[in-house]
């Protein structure tokens, strides 16, 4: 099994409506009944981000998020899949739930 971040792409802030927001809470529970969640959240408008930097000395902090574009991650799942077949077929659905483009990441091991 491996983990995958599922990343909801968006590029209007509080853009989900009611009849989404079902699709994504019926989607959410059959990823819990089928043993791929791990966790999932929506995150806020990015204008709400800010973008810290420690690597030399004092940290500097910046107000806004890091890249300035007209996509942004609007929310996110992690799930532990077997492969990345699994997981495409998975971010499908989730696109077709949350009706956003999904980007499919393997996280890491170790």
């Amino acid at each position: 099994m491996a983990q995958y971040l599922f990343s909801v792409l968006d590029d209007t802030a509080d853009s989900g409506t009611e009849d989404e927001m079902v699709a994504i809470r019926a989607f959410n529970k059959q990823l819990q009944a089928d043993g791929h969640w791990i966790f999932a959240g929506g995150l806020a408008a990015p204008s709400t981000a800010t973008v810290v930097d420690g690597r030399a000395g004092e940290p500097v902090f910046t107000d806004g998020p890091y890249l300035e574009s007209k996509e942004f991650m609007a929310g996110f799942w992690v799930l532990e899949i077997p492969d990345l077949d699994v997981a495409l077929r998975l971010a499908a659905g989730a696109s077709k739930s949350c009706n956003r483009r999904v980007e499919v990441r393997p996280l890491l091991e170790g």
